[in-house]
C-alpha cells in the first residue's frame, strides 16, 4: 500500500465491523475511467475481504489506474451493497473519481465480478 500526499494507510483487511454471516471473499473488478484530456486509464484489482455481513456488505477497493499519457491516478472507494446474482452468489457496484492528477480526474463506474 503506497503512502499518498494528505493520506494515511491502513491494511483494509484487518477491519472488522462485525461478526461475519457469510465465508470471508473478495471480487476481482475492471474498469475503463472516462475520456478526459483526451486519454483514458485502466483499473482492475481486487477488493478487500468483506468486512461485515452478508446480507448488506461492501468491500474496500484502492490502487493505481494504469500508466497512460505520462501518468498516473490514484483511487480508492467502497462498494456498494451486495447485489445477488441467479443462481447464487452476488457482485457489488462501485464508482467514484480519481486523484487529480497533471491537472485532472477522471470518473469511473462498474461492476465487481463474482467473488471468491
Amino acid at each position: 500500500m503506497t503512502e499518498k500526499a494528505g493520506f494515511h494507510a491502513h491494511n483494509v483487511e484487518l477491519i472488522n465491523w462485525g461478526t461475519r454471516q457469510g465465508p470471508p471473499h473478495r471480487h476481482p473488478y475492471a474498469t475503463i475511467t472516462s475520456v478526459n484530456f483526451g486519454h483514458r486509464h485502466r483499473m482492475s484489482g481486487v477488493t478487500s475481504v468483506n468486512p461485515g455481513g452478508i446480507d448488506r456488505h461492501v468491500h474496500y477497493y484502492e490502487g493505481n489506474t494504469s500508466f497512460d499519457d505520462g501518468h498516473v491516478h490514484y483511487y480508492r472507494g467502497v462498494t456498494g451493497p451486495a447485489i445477488p446474482l441467479p443462481g447464487g452468489g452476488h457482485y457489488h457496484e462501485f464508482n467514484g473519481e480519481t486523484a487529480l492528477a497533471r491537472g485532472h480526474v477522471h470518473y469511473y463506474f462498474g461492476r465487481t465480478g463474482r467473488g471468491y
